[in-house]
Formats: C-alpha cells, structure tokens, sequence
C-alpha cells in the first residue's frame, strides 16, 4: 500500500509540473505570415510577401512560456515563431490539425494589424472618446484559417507586448458552415459565433454584429446590430434575424433567413467590432431549385419534338432538351441512348446554350443533338434520354428513335419473317386442300 501511495504521490507532481512547464497546448499551426513589402509607391498595387510561420498554441491565460523551452529543428526564421494564447481553445479545432502524415493541409495566415475606430454608422458609440487607449500601444495580428473539408472558418485579431511574439487573442469570429446549401422556401441558420477576452479593456465597452451580402458585384447591408445600445438598424431586408438571447449569452451572432429564396443565394460577410478592432468570416449559401420527385411545379426537362419521326439510315434528326427553373447555376446535361437490346451508351452533351435567367431569378439552359443515324451507328433505333445532373438530383427525361429500312434484319425481324412465311405456308396449305375437297366431290357426283 505504501508504494501505491507513493507512486500516486509522484503522478500528481509530475502532473503539475508538466502543467506549469508546458500549459495546456495544442498541436503546432503551420502558417504563412503576410505583409506588405516597403518602397512601393507611385499609385502601383503594394507588393506582398510571405513567409512560413509556426503558431504554437496555448490555452492557458496564466502560462507563461520557459526561456529554456526547446525551439523545433526548422528553417523557419525564429522572427515567425509565434507562442499565441487562445483561452477559447478555438485554434485547437480538429479541422485545423489533420492527421499526421495527411496530404490535405488547413489553410492559415497571419498579417500584421492596425487597430483604428470604425466609420460605420452602427459602431461610432464604441468610441466616443476621441482619445485612443494606452493598451493599443503593442503588437497587432490577424489571423485567418479554414479548416479541412469545409468545416470552420475562423478570423482573430491577437494583441501581444511589443516585440514579444507572444499574441494573446483578443476576439474570434468563427463559422462551423462555411458553405450552407438549402432548398427553396426552407428556413436557414448561417452560422456565427465570437469569442471576446472579457479582461480586455476593450471588451467593456460592448460589441457590434453586422450581416452583408455580396454577389456578383451586388452588395447589400441585410442586418446590423448595435449591442451597446440594444438597436437595430434600419434596413430593407425582410425575414432576416437574430437570436438576441443567444448572443448576448453565449456569442451566437448566426443569421436566420425564416424563408429562403432564389435572391439569397450569395455570400454572407458577419462582422464582429469591439473598439477599435474587427474580424469577420464569410459564409456561402446556394438556394437549390430543382425537381425533388413530389412537386409538380418548375423545375422542368423536356424534350420536343416528342415523338420523334420515324427515321431512315442517312436522315438526321433534330432533338432538343431544355431544363428550366432551376438555381444555382451548375447544371450538366448530356445524352444517353438505350439500344433495342437494352446496352446503354452515350450520345455526348450536343450543343449547349448559355443560361438565361427567369424574372423569379431561375435559370433555364438548352441542349440540341443531330441524330444521324450513319455517323452515330443508331442501328434501329431505341430510347433517346436527356440527363440533368444539378445539386438538387438527377433528372432524366426521354423519347423513342424509330430507324426504319435498315439493311441487315434484326434476330427478332427474322423471326417474324418466318413466323409470317409459316402462316402464308398454312394458309396456301388450307386453301389448296379445299380446291381438292371440291373437285373430289364434283368427280363423285358426276360418275
């Protein structure tokens, strides 16, 4: 029993040391450092430069890292080593660190900050006073990461004493849904949550939430957010919300669409402001529009003309499909034709028209394919199908090809040619043997 006491005793300090050696840590971030490069002027674009950085993460405010700590074997200039704290242990995420050995890396950068007061109308009162506070005074990073397969986007702005390299964040905006796909007229959550360092002198002074969209060139406010003030401002977006309890508690500043529609398919830009810094994550929706094997409404594939004429080998016929009221854009179309054996082979994707759109913002696209029975070896013909692959499912729409006059006799043609002949035979046979009856009989009644 003694020596179980003893061994329990030492666990329980080797525990605390490595506790206070090493905090609580996460496995090491490969980043790239990005900044813009000096001497350029003149009206050009700013060169950028970039370097690889590693971010060692700590989830401990009180750990402090050993002067002694062993720094890693790398190339990696010792300038881009950062020894970041996250107490909300958001750089920790499983989508961030792959498995050792994976050819899939997340994506992650880190650029020099400045932190400076916003000129939107919505967050002035984050700043009234006209003085910027001492606490600016330090180091300043941005960080911006993507997970593997689409599962979080993150932004963080880390502040750290001047030439340390040792950032404490400061606030992180973060997405679990980078890209949301919904069906049309269903409710939509696109998500958004922050954390904010409640020791920071910043953090007392409230926050500001802001939605935009963006899409092709078209942007819109959809919704902001004045949490100091508990207001709203005005916009001229309708059905859009937020769960004001669920921010206030626990950072939860998702949008909720309550009915989605075609117009809404876009990016979603959430912007979180403290005084004097920001950070924000963006969010793609794509509305899908398309047949879904209940409703009987657009959208729709069809074939005309339908039926097809009949055929003969050297004739071409024109045949043409349209797919019409479906969102987003990405729609393939090709065409299949099953032979009178049932083998299935593809016919190519013809001759593709460009997208139009409709006045309820859905998208219709035409295919038209030359049925040439010589060059496409169409034999007698069968079951010609246009197939639509979308987001939304696969659709198939389809018309019979008749080729009449070909040369060589199908097995079945043959068999009703003898099936024929057979009849013709028996029916020559029938009519024969009643000549034969009948002149028998006149022969008897004659002698």
């Amino acid at each position: 029993m003694a020596d179980i006491s003893t061994i329990y005793k030492l666990s329980i300090i080797a525990f605390i040391y490595f506790t206070n050696v090493y905090g609580t840590s996460c496995p090491v971030l490969e980043c790239w450092f990005v900044q813009e490069r000096p001497g350029r002027g003149g009206g050009f674009p700013a060169a950028m430069s970039q370097e690889k950085s590693l971010l060692y993460i700590n989830t401990d405010p009180e750990w402090k890292r050993p002067e002694s700590q062993q720094r890693p074997s790398t190339d990696i200039n010792p300038d881009r080593l950062y020894y970041i704290t996250d107490p909300a242990a958001t750089f920790c995420s499983s989508s961030l660190h792959p498995p050792e050995g994976s050819v899939q890396k997340p994506q992650c950068e880190i650029n020099p900050f400045m932190p400076q007061p916003s000129s939107v109308q919505w967050t002035v009162s984050l700043t009234d006073s006209a003085h910027s506070p001492i606490y600016l005074q330090a180091d300043w990073y941005s960080a911006s990461l993507q997970g593997l397969n689409g599962q979080l986007s993150l932004s963080s702005v880390m502040r750290a004493p001047t030439a340390t390299k040792e950032p404490a964040v400061l606030l992180s905006v973060s997405s679990r849904t980078p890209v949301v796909r919904s069906r049309l007229g269903e409710r939509v959550v696109l998500d958004c949550g922050f954390w904010a360092e409640a020791s920071s002198p910043l953090s007392g002074s409230g926050f500001t939430v802001e939605w935009r969209y963006q899409f092709r060139g078209d942007g819109r406010l959809v919704l902001a957010y004045d949490g100091k003030n508990d207001r709203l401002a005005e916009t001229q977006e309708k059905g859009a919300e937020l769960d004001f309890t669920a921010l206030h508690e626990r950072g939860n500043a998702s949008l909720i669409l309550q009915e989605a529609q075609v117009r809404h398919s876009g990016t979603y830009i959430c912007t979180v402001y403290l005084p004097y810094i920001l950070a924000q994550v963006a969010v793609e929706l794509e509305i899908v529009v398309w047949f879904d094997g209940i409703s009987t409404s657009p959208p729709s594939l069809s074939i005309f003309p339908s039926p097809l004429p009949l055929s003969v080998p050297g004739q071409v016929v024109t045949v043409q499909c349209e797919a019409s009221g479906f969102s987003p854009l990405s729609l393939e179309l090709h065409w299949e034709l099953m032979e009178t054996d049932g083998n299935v082979r593809p016919l190519g994707q013809g001759s593709v028209s460009g997208h139009r759109q409709g006045p309820d913002g859905t998208y219709s696209q035409t295919t038209r394919l030359q049925l040439d029975s010589a060059k496409l070896d169409l034999g007698r013909g069968g079951e010609v199908t246009c197939v639509a692959v979308h987001p939304g499912g696969t659709r198939r729409a389809r018309v019979t090809l008749n080729v009449i006059g070909v040369s060589a006799p199908s097995i079945e043609d043959s068999m009703a040619m003898v099936a024929v002949a057979l009849c013709l035979y028996g029916l020559i046979k029938v009519i024969s043997w009643t000549f034969i009856s009948s002149d028998a009989e006149k022969v008897n009644v004659l002698s």
